[in-house]
């Protein structure tokens, strides 16, 4: 399958909730099924640099290096008897309008631009806080032991990062489905976090839960490079 886009995800800040499944009917892609962790359905608020991005092999300036921050949650797809776990989002937040342009209107994505920002900083610990202003400035900031280590077979962290598909709703009967290759990533301990998101605002009235809402973990992932492979309709 052709490579559509190469490029390093890094410093993976991930915030993961438990959700009551009928949120997310509304969302679920035709022929997926909400994939669950021990009996648990999962939304998870994620951040992380994009860096060294190639589209079609091509670095396109300005569209290098840059921040993006998800909510996202996880579906399996049954494909003649393989079950694929893959992720489903919510929406993505980008700083450049071009690739929300791009993913909008080529890949039916739901992406919206914002001004952005990230900090990284290796004190006693390691600090990451990603930012993106919309009714004021949202925050998402982890501190975080400065080792990281390998995610744990059969844990939560692995039920997280483990899902190698993406899967778009294109309408009530027609579902994009693309793959994404990296190998399994390291973990960094979260010893401290805060967020600050208006839910509401960004993603819809039905995810004002949580704002009051407490994470049943936050873990901050190194990352590596990826590759996304070119999709296709199922």
């Amino acid at each position: 399958m052709k490579t559509f886009l190469q490029a390093e995800w890094r410093k993976l800040a991930m915030a993961n909730y438990e959700v009551n499944p009928k949120i997310l009917a509304s969302y679920l892609p035709h022929k997926t099924e909400l994939d669950f962790w021990n009996n648990t359905c999962y939304v998870s608020l994620v951040g992380f640099m994009f860096l060294n991005t190639k589209m079609l092999g091509v670095k396109i300036p300005f569209h290098i290096n840059f921040e993006e921050v998800n909510l996202r949650f996880y579906v399996r797809y049954n494909d003649n008897g393989e079950w694929k776990r893959g992720v489903v989002f919510i929406k993505e937040i980008v700083p450049k309008p071009a690739l929300s342009l791009v993913a909008n209107t080529l890949y039916n994505e739901n992406y919206e631009t914002m001004p952005m920002r990230h900090t990284w900083e290796h004190n006693n610990s390691l600090d990451v806080e990603y930012a993106w202003k919309k009714n004021g400035w949202n925050t998402f900031r982890v501190s975080a032991d400065k080792i990281a280590t390998p995610i744990d077979a059969g844990s939560e962290a692995e039920f997280i990062t483990e899902h190698y598909w993406g899967y778009t709703k294109l309408g009530s009967t027609k579902t994009a489905e693309y793959g994404v290759e990296h190998p399994r990533w390291d973990v960094y301990k979260v010893n401290d976090y805060q967020i600050d998101v208006d839910f509401a605002g960004v993603y819809g009235s039905e995810f004002v839960f949580l704002k009051n809402e407490k994470p049943m973990s936050v873990f901050l992932a190194e990352g590596s490079e990826i590759l996304v492979k070119a999709g296709r309709k199922i």
